[in-house]
């Protein structure tokens, strides 16, 4: 069962580097919007959230067929954009996620998997 969405998360920009945040943040839309008008990925779409003194406070979530994702995560370019991201984000990362109809298979193997 393979994941359908990636999920790249950050904190905040780290002071003095949000100049760099921002472009940053706009050279991602522009390559992700390359990458959907490709086909390499189904769509994504970027969230910032209002401050709430969390450690959480934006993300993309990118979504697209399992062997796609597989490989545009282990591209030179992918790599380069989060490199770049932890040089001026605090919290960065990226990981695999489940969304749509994947999260039923996902909770269904979960459930399955708890200890009588």
């Amino acid at each position: 069962m393979g994941s359908n969405s990636i999920f790249f998360a950050w904190n905040r920009s780290i002071p003095g580097r949000e100049k760099t945040s921002g472009s940053h943040f706009n050279d991602f839309v522009q390559y992700l919007t390359a990458l959907q008008k490709s086909g390499a990925i189904t769509s994504f779409e970027p969230v910032i959230l209002e401050p709430h003194g969390g450690d959480l406070n934006g993300f993309f979530l990118v979504r697209g067929d399992s062997l796609k994702l597989d490989a545009l995560a282990s591209t030179n370019e992918w790599q380069s954009h989060m490199v770049r991201a932890a040089l001026h984000l605090d919290g960065s990362g990226a990981v695999r996620a489940y969304a749509g109809s994947t999260v039923e298979d996902r909770m269904k193997l979960w459930t399955s998997l708890i200890p009588a």
